[in-house]
Order: C-alpha cells, then structure tokens, then sequence
C-alpha cells in the first residue's frame, strides 16, 4: 500500500546514512576494536588498543625503516623451479605463477641494499603471503647473494624473518638451503660483520633451525610466535600441557633465546642504536 512506501523526494540529503566504501576498516583480531585502515597504517599496523600486531610484508617493513629513496632491491625476479614436477591440490608452476601474480612478488623474500639513518646495511624481509613464506630454493639462493654483499662490502646484515618453514614442494631441495645458508653466516661471523636477526610472527620450521637464530642479536616483535614445531604438535608429542606462552616472544626472552623485544614503531630506532653499538 503507498501509505507504507518511503519516498526518497523527501529524504533531506543532510541527514541520508552515507555508506561506507568497503575495505576502509580492519577489526583488530585481538580486542576487536574497528581501526580505519589509514590510522592502522599511521600507527605502524599495529592495535591502537591492545598493541596488537599485523601481519605485514616487506614492502611495509621498507616503507619505515630505510632512508627515503635509498633502498634498492636485487635479484628482483628470480623465481622458482619445479625440481619434482610436484602436484598436491594443483601443479607447483601454477601455484607459483598464480602467486606471483596476485602479489607481485616472486618469491617470499625481498633482498637488497640501503640506508638506515645512513648507515648502509644489506637487508632481507620475508613475505608470509607467498606460500606461508616457506623457504624454497630462491630464498635460499637469495639469502645467500644478499650475505656474499654483505662480506664484499662489509656492510652489516639484517634480516625479518616471518616462515612457516621449508617448502615441502621442493623437497631436499629447501632442506639443503638450511646448511648453505648457515655456512655462509659462518664467513660473515669470521670476518666480523654484524648480523641482526628480527623475528616475527610466526617464525617456525627451518627457518627457525637456521638463519633467523644464527644473528648476532635476536630481535622480536611482541607476542610472536617463534619455534620449529607447533605447539600443537609438541604437545601431542609429549602428552603434556605447555607452559603458559610457550614459544611466544616474551617465553623465548625469559629463557635466553632472544635479546629483547621491540614494539615495531621503535624497530628503527632499536635497529640504529645496534647498529651503532656493533660497527
């Protein structure tokens, strides 16, 4: 009946419920507090409220921590092969390229070269997004060039790991990484140039069993979690209850694993005052 029809001529477009555009929020997954996606990133993704942290890719990490327009990146496109010809779900060249695609990135880490408040470091960042950040042959490889600059040009290394481990998809073929990796840290140690390791949630696997625990110091963000297994995992293991948080930072920090833990709005500066200290 038009009694109960709504004109929209006698809506005063003053007071009319404006929509939102979609995708200008985040819900924290923490507290639940509703953050505007422009003050998340104002505030370093991280929770006005709680502190919780995001997790963010290199891309992010570059935007805050490097001197503007000093950082360059190496080794851009290398990319995965398929050593097994593996399968799962699907072929592991289409998992690849799809990946790439969708993130413009072609593989989980980012490597290059620039300025932290002028001091010039080698710097490698992980990509969770692509493939949970497993460790694959051109992680390895990339990881590896990016510590051989490092030694040429005797600039100290950092890297941000954030891994679910070894990429199954290529079988030893990730497992030997571990061992080329850590004999390269080892030459970097004998000459005496610093490596900052910052951990990050998660850290697990072989990433874990190599690289991100080989530094010089051990840098965590709060909260995160750091291991090999998963709790889970260890758990039905042992056929036990695990300590009150068990593998995450603040647990690793009491047991002598990491340094210290570094909100991520001050990883610049904590990064600038080791590096100070080390070189």
């Amino acid at each position: 009946m038009p009694w109960f029809k709504r004109s929209k001529q006698n809506i005063d477009p003053e007071t009319q419920k404006k929509e939102l555009p979609d995708g200008l929020w985040e819900k924290c997954p923490s507290c639940g507090e509703i953050i505007h996606k422009k003050q998340l990133e104002l505030n370093y993704w991280t929770c006005l409220k709680c502190d919780h942290h995001w997790r963010i890719g290199s891309k992010e990490y570059i935007s805050f921590l490097f001197d503007q327009g000093t950082f360059k990146e190496l080794d851009k496109k290398m990319r995965s092969a398929d050593p097994l010809n593996f399968v799962d779900t699907k072929k592991y060249t289409d998992r690849i390229a799809e990946t790439i695609k969708k993130l413009d990135l072609y593989d989980a880490i980012r490597t290059g070269v620039g300025k932290i408040d002028g001091i010039e470091i080698a710097f490698g960042c992980m990509d969770f997004e692509f493939i949970g950040g497993s460790m694959g042959s051109v992680v390895g490889e990339k990881i590896a060039r990016i510590i051989d600059r490092a030694l040429k040009d005797k600039i100290p290394l950092v890297i941000i790991s954030r891994s679910g481990g070894a990429r199954m998809m290529e079988g030893a073929y990730s497992l030997m990484q571990l061992a080329k990796i850590s004999a390269r840290l080892t030459r970097l140690a004998e000459a005496s140039i610093p490596y900052i390791s910052v951990l990050t949630d998660p850290t697990t696997g072989g990433t874990t069993a190599s690289y991100a625990m080989l530094g010089d110091i051990h840098i965590s963000e709060p909260k995160a979690l750091i291991g090999f297994a998963g709790p889970r995992v260890i758990r039905q293991t042992i056929g036990k209850d695990l300590p009150e948080g068990f593998q995450r930072a603040e647990f690793l920090l009491e047991k002598g694993f990491i340094d210290f833990i570094s909100h991520r709005k001050d990883l610049r500066n904590n990064l600038v005052k080791v590096l100070n200290l080390l070189m």
